[in-house]
């Protein structure tokens, strides 16, 4: 019989397993004969073409037709040295792009996927590349699916198949055989889950039958690994700068040489030479991988903090980021769940320990509970265990302290209930369950439901307010009577001073069944319930997160919450790590809001008064994140939820928890914190601004000499001079001795102020007048100028005059040219400690913070004397060697270049503080 057709309990026996799983002996064997389970990769583009992709890009094109001219001008030299520039850039693009996707690939395998099986009769978590056919997985609302799978436990079960079948709904799953059928297919089966699926609602079991190549998955690999990637709005800016300067390389070299040919009448040799030169000294040959490894440094960098980025073109978009939507448990508070008070009729009882260890004592005006109370207690106790999937773990098991698997809420129910010395293990033994009804974020709350003696009973556990309306009787000594309005008056008024004091609390009850029950829906039988009490649990505020929320507001970001907790608590955690003020704060709750039309909501949101949205659910992120992005903000969304995954998506970054989320909200979101805290995603948002700056930084500096060595050309026409400096020595700083600082600037640390001032607008571009200015004026002329000085200086010492021709193997002519090679360098060293900073000063910052800086000074350094000195690349690049005198007028340029940078920036400083 197909594994479809066998009852639960016979599908244990086909796959050789048992409900305690398999052993460790077992798996090992498994393992030898089915492998990994790992779909099989699709043959990825090859290097080699990935290589010569680098060298038909736009760039490179406008090259290799330099080259060609420079053939056809009867100077092979030139051109074999243009293709050897390309040749090198190729090679250089290609080792930076490829860093930069191992770097990717690399950062995937700190996060990856797992599965929670039973194994050796206990529950554990596991690779899922390690699951083996006969494994027994555990399977949770959130869960990706990552075998295929027969079921043999269903809780109201719906699984999302969309990425298999297509089909948008979650389709519902169940545990019993399914008919017999001539249909090999096993997709539609009800009792078959496939890998690749996830589970959008529920719970249940299922055995592993396929792993590997032999999933239904692995026939569509290709199709789930080939999808392009969208181009980034970055990439598209710097493709557009890359055609703009393109544009001009050309337009300026047909300029040269058609005034050289026609107005100056020289040669058509050296008419086409020129026109050569100066369309090469406008092309940045290493401005796209350096902005490609900047990009990749970031991400390996917010890594380290915490922050896995899944596409690179999201830390430009995080540098704009004005709006974070966040949760508030887990984000916020440290996710360490610890009952401190539980109410029972009519009293507050403490409770002492901290932590999951089961140390602590459960005290009323601090003395032991009496055994009336311990009655009272054990009745709760066994609602808010038995409505609970989460499990303790002993040390020793998973380290040298407890621990927990699941939910932390519900595992500090555990804590609690052993506290009390409840053992709740016991006791389900002997009332097993039945059935269970999952916590809905609409119905809030979650319903199990066990035999007993003669009778059904159904353990209710959820939001204090919907079980004290949905009660009419309340257990007192024992004794269960009536709850009257008064009564459920005041204890929600209890719940709402506990609530104030920053307490998360949940409510339990009870109804008893008849044995022949069998319509479990939810709505049937959360009623008439008997009203247990209520258990406040106290999750801290992380205190890195007060300090980030000030970050915050220095910035301009605005934090809005959007949490499921109850009004209340929300503002004391919101009022305790800074997000409201104690002044007014309006708390929208989830049912207003669905009142709410999208005028209102847009009211509220434009208007910047504080605002919580409290017991909301993720179909109301969606809504908020929506809202948002037509008010053009750019919204950083958190979620840790299958639901949340709409909302993520539609955020500008999506922001998935990495201890807490499912599966499926990491999948949708752009961004996954390890460590699930509010404080990483400032972090991101701060290195997102840095890499941006950065980019900017590393721009105007390629720039400056890009004006240093056109401006020679220039004046070689305009005023019949000997051409300054040559266009072999032009390729030695673009491709050689600029090369290192300029990625040294891409990598930089963030300046002091980067978190003072507002988002960057979404509109702003890269290239803009700032940086123009900066570069190819201000900071491009004054390199000019003093490199055209030392030109001048080195000719009219040795007696040459005014428009005199030289010829261009002098010795003069070449110490000159060499003067100009040498001037550039040493002009961009100032420049490459000025560009440090936009605003900020150097000296504030300090020059040596950024480690790359002096390496990249040293690397310049190395390149330039060796062109300069040794007898082979003299004839090759005409140079000449310098003595000490021009070595001195040289060095003067690194501080002139520097402070001139400084004092502008001085006076921009002095402009922002006047306003």
């Amino acid at each position: 019989m197909k594994i479809n057709e066998l009852p639960p309990e016979e599908v244990y026996l086909k796959l050789n397993s048992s409900k305690t799983g398999l052993t460790d002996k077992e798996v090992k064997n498994r393992y030898e004969i089915y492998g990994l389970n790992q779909i099989e990769e699709v043959k990825k583009k090859s290097i080699i073409l990935k290589f010569l992709a680098n060298l038909y890009q736009l760039l490179a094109l406008l090259l290799w037709a330099a080259s060609i001219l420079a053939f056809l001008s009867g100077t092979p030299q030139l051109g074999f040295a243009i293709i050897a520039v390309i040749i090198i850039n190729a090679i250089f693009s290609f080792w930076q792009e490829y860093k930069a996707e191992k770097a990717l690939e690399a950062l995937k395998k700190i996060l990856p996927s797992r599965a929670k099986v039973i194994r050796n009769g206990l529950e554990t978590e596991i690779l899922s590349a390690e699951l083996v056919p006969g494994d027994v997985l555990v399977l949770e609302e959130g869960d990706n699916i990552s075998a295929d799978s027969r079921l043999v436990e269903a809780n109201q079960m719906k699984i999302d198949s969309s990425t298999l079948t297509g089909e948008s709904r979650p389709v519902r799953k169940v545990s019993s055989q399914a008919k017999k059928s001539e249909e090999d297919n096993l997709i539609g089966t009800p009792n078959i889950i496939f890998a690749g699926t996830s589970v959008a609602a529920g719970s249940g079991k299922a055995l592993v039958f396929a792993t590997g190549k032999d999933t239904e998955f692995n026939q569509i690999a290709s199709l789930t690994q080939e999808i392009s990637q969208d181009v980034s709005p970055l990439k598209e800016e710097l493709s557009r700068i890359t055609r703009i300067i393109a544009f001009i390389a050309v337009l300026l070299g047909i300029i040269l040489f058609t005034v050289n040919l026609w107005v100056v009448q020289l040669p058509l040799q050296i008419a086409f030479i020129f026109a050569i030169g100066l369309t090469v000294a406008n092309v940045p040959e290493g401005l796209l991988p350096t902005v490609t490894l900047a990009l990749a440094a970031s991400v390996q960098k917010m890594a380290r903090k915490n922050a896995l980025i899944k596409r690179l073109s999201s830390v430009e978009t995080l540098g704009s980021t004005n709006i974070i939507c966040t949760d508030k448990t887990g984000t916020l508070t440290r996710n360490e769940m610890t009952v401190r008070k539980v109410w029972l009729p009519w009293e507050i009882i403490d409770v002492t320990g901290a932590g999951y260890s089961p140390e602590g004592k459960f005290l009323h005006r601090g003395n032991p509970i009496d055994h009336h109370e311990i009655r009272e207690l054990n009745l709760l106790m066994r609602s808010a265990t038995f409505c609970n999937d989460s499990k303790l773990v002993e040390p020793g098991t998973m380290g040298g302290k407890w621990n927990i698997l699941g939910d932390p809420t519900e595992a500090a129910l555990l804590v609690a209930a052993r506290k009390s010395g409840f053992i709740w293990e016991e006791q389900v033994a002997l009332k097993p369950r039945i059935m269970e009804l999952p916590f809905d974020s609409q119905r809030k709350s979650m319903i199990s439901i066990h035999h007993d003696t003669g009778k059904q009973v159904a353990y209710v556990k959820g939001a204090p307010k919907k079980i004290i309306n949905l009660s009419n009787t309340i257990s007192v000594d024992g004794t269960v009577v009536s709850l009257s309005s008064e009564e459920k008056n005041k204890i929600i008024a209890k719940h709402d001073d506990l609530a104030a004091s920053g307490l998360r609390i949940l409510a339990m009850a009870y109804r008893d069944l008849p044995e022949d029950y069998d319509n479990y829906s939810a709505q049937a039988v959360e009623r008439d319930l008997t009203f247990l009490g209520m258990v406040a649990m106290q999750d801290p505020p992380r205190p890195e997160v007060k300090p980030a929320v000030e970050d915050c507001h220095q910035a301009g970001i605005r934090i809005i919450m959007i949490t499921g907790d109850y009004g209340l608590t929300a503002k004391a955690i919101a009022e305790e790590v800074g997000i409201v003020g104690k002044g007014p704060c309006k708390i929208i709750k989830g049912k207003d809001l669905n009142q709410m039309d999208d005028e209102k909501l847009k009211e509220v949101l434009i208007s910047g008064e504080n605002v919580i949205f409290a017991r909301a659910v993720p179909e109301h992120k969606m809504r908020i994140a929506s809202i948002l992005e037509n008010m053009d903000e750019i919204v950083a969304m958190t979620g840790d939820g299958v639901n949340d995954a709409p909302a993520l998506r539609k955020a500008d970054i999506g922001v998935a928890m990495g201890i807490t989320g499912t599966d499926v909200a990491k999948e949708a979101a752009d961004m996954i914190l390890t460590d699930d805290n509010f404080a990483t995603i400032v972090e991101a948002i701060k290195e997102g601004r840095t890499i941006y700056e950065n980019i900017r930084k590393f721009i105007t500096y390629i720039f400056a000499h890009e004006t240093a060595e056109i401006v020679p050309f220039m004046m070689m026409v305009l005023f019949r001079i000997p051409l300054p400096i040559t266009v072999m020595q032009i390729l030695a700083i673009d491709l050689g001795t600029d090369t290192v600082p300029a990625l040294a600037l891409g990598v930089g640390p963030a300046e002091s102020d980067v978190m003072n001032r507002p988002p960057r607008p979404r509109k702003e571009r890269l290239l803009n007048f700032g940086v123009i200015f900066r570069g190819y004026i201000f900071l491009g002329v004054i390199e000019a100028t003093l490199v055209m000085s030392g030109f001048f200086w080195v000719l009219m010492s040795s007696g040459w005059n005014w428009g005199e021709q030289i010829a261009l193997n002098n010795p003069t002519y070449l110490k000159a040219t060499s003067v100009v090679f040498a001037g550039i360098v040493l002009a961009q060293m100032g420049n490459l400690l000025g560009c440090q900073t936009n605003r900020t000063s150097v000296m504030e910052v300090g020059i040596f913070k950024n480690k790359w800086i002096l390496p990249g000074i040293l690397f310049s350094v190395a390149v330039l004397l060796i062109i300069i000195y040794l007898p082979p690349l003299q004839g090759l690049f005409g140079t000449a060697a310098l003595g000490i005198t021009e070595w001195l007028y040289l060095l003067s340029f690194v501080p002139i270049m520097f402070l001139a940078d400084e004092l502008r920036k001085y006076f921009l400083r002095k402009k922002a503080l006047s306003k």
